[in-house]
């Protein structure tokens, strides 16, 4: 972290910034594609060439693990609940039940509208088939994610959910993760990370068909899979464009600075180019937090990624709330924490952020693991034009419309107007013909 004296965190006064300056403040971190794509681009095609000989020499080279099969085993996923932990078991399907019923009320309906005189028009949702997660590994098992992709999946009916995620030592993939997953409805588990296994899904190997659409969360290598994929013919389309992880702080004076800090670390530990950003209009708030953040960071585990992470905290100081929300509209995070008096009043103002975490009892750990929204968002500024996941995310809306003779009268004249002014005559006459044969009816 930056400093103007040992011990003073660097803030900045928003209003003695120019509009420059003001952009140079809050931008993320710089990424950088270059050898990544190119190496990225080689693995899918070797992926795309050999299949699943390909998989098992990447998991050897990136995971240190000779696989013989790449399926988990279906006997696997059914006994993987009674390996768990009771406790942790219970908190999963908890978490899951709450999960499937905020999504289930946010599925969308289908709908049918007369909208002239025998007319009648109609939106159908159809899942999408097959469909590819993507569950990151690392030092732990991402048992949230897996329930955020599956679960929603399952709402909108998809029949064919393949899972991926690295393997660990051995071939090994924890059973909490695998109870998760047979608890979403996957169809099968493939022992597959990185680049490879997003390659994998989307144009299929002897282990898993061609998915249609990938979603899920992944490293720089993974993001750029998928970025390459979804540009490719024949490849499958992504969920969203996604970054490192992010979060923005909105604090007023009245806020625990502890607790501002622990909500800082909470996304910072996500890896070394996440970032965190506060926003006060309080500067003691914002001194106290920042010089908090350091000292609790060093006792946790992952102290290390911390501290490379916290190069790129960014300290705001605002006039005044309504001012502290519009740089957060400027700066489009993936998660927005509103840790004020009476934050629902600042709700409203909020134009773009992935999810929203509103008041002083509301950290962003329950959208992460278990208060039902969903923690597949879009990143790095993406929030301005895209959402998170949901139930839709996993539906093709299908639009039907039937006319009568009646309904052609009424529309039709409209169509060949509209048609002639276009020069589409072709589309003009598939509607003056019929109007013709109907005219000659008795």
């Amino acid at each position: 972290m930056n400093e103007n004296t040992p011990g003073t965190p660097k803030i900045a006064r928003w209003a003695e910034l120019d509009p420059t300056t003001r952009k140079q403040t809050i931008a993320r971190p710089a990424q950088d594609r270059g050898a990544l794509e190119e190496a990225v681009t080689e693995i899918i095609s070797t992926v795309r060439a050999e299949g699943d000989d390909a998989l098992r020499r990447f998991a050897q080279r990136f995971d240190q693990v000779e696989l013989d099969a790449l399926q988990v085993a279906p006997e696997e996923l059914d006994r993987a609940a009674s390996q768990v932990d009771p406790e942790l078991m219970r908190a999963i399907e908890s978490a899951a039940a709450r999960i499937r019923a905020f999504h289930t009320a946010g599925a969308p309906r289908g709908f049918q509208e007369q909208t002239a005189a025998g007319l009648q028009c109609e939106a159908r949702y159809l899942p999408i088939n097959p469909v590819g997660l993507y569950v990151p590994g690392g030092s732990a098992p991402l048992i949230s994610t897996a329930l955020m992709l599956s679960i929603p999946a399952a709402i909108a009916g998809c029949r064919d959910v393949v899972m991926c995620t690295p393997p660990g030592p051995g071939g090994a993939i924890d059973p909490a993760l695998l109870a998760a997953a047979r608890l979403g409805g996957v169809s099968r588990v493939i022992r597959a990370g990185g680049a490879q296994a997003v390659a994998g899904m989307a144009f299929g190997t002897d282990s898993m068909p061609a998915c249609a659409k990938i979603y899920g969360p992944g490293n720089a290598w993974v993001t750029e899979a998928k970025r390459q994929v979804a540009a490719m013919p024949g490849g499958a389309a992504q969920d969203m464009p996604a970054g490192p992880s992010e979060v923005l702080v909105i604090a007023d004076g009245a806020a625990d600075p502890a607790a501002v800090a622990w909500d800082l670390l909470s996304q910072a530990e996500h890896g070394p180019d996440s970032q965190a950003v506060l926003v006060s209009d309080d500067r003691a708030l914002l001194t106290a937090a920042a010089l908090a953040v350091p000292e609790l960071a060093a006792t946790l585990p992952r102290a290390e990624i911390l501290a490379a992470a916290l190069d790129n905290l960014v300290l705001v100081e605002v006039d005044n709330l309504e001012q502290a929300v519009a740089v957060s509209n400027d700066y489009a995070p993936e998660h927005l924490i509103i840790n004020t008096e009476q934050a629902e009043r600042l709700l409203d103002l909020v134009e773009a952020a992935g999810s929203v975490f509103l008041g002083r009892w509301t950290p962003e750990s329950l959208g992460d693991y278990s208060s039902g929204t969903n923690h597949v968002l879009p990143t790095y500024g993406y929030a301005r034009a895209y959402s998170g996941l949901s139930v839709q995310s996993f539906l093709r809306r299908m639009t039907v419309q039937c006319a009568t003779p009646e309904g052609l009268r009424s529309a039709g004249q409209d169509a060949m107007a509209i048609a002639a002014a276009e020069g589409l005559d072709a589309h003009r006459m598939a509607v003056a013909w019929r109007l013709q044969q109907l005219d000659r009816q008795p």
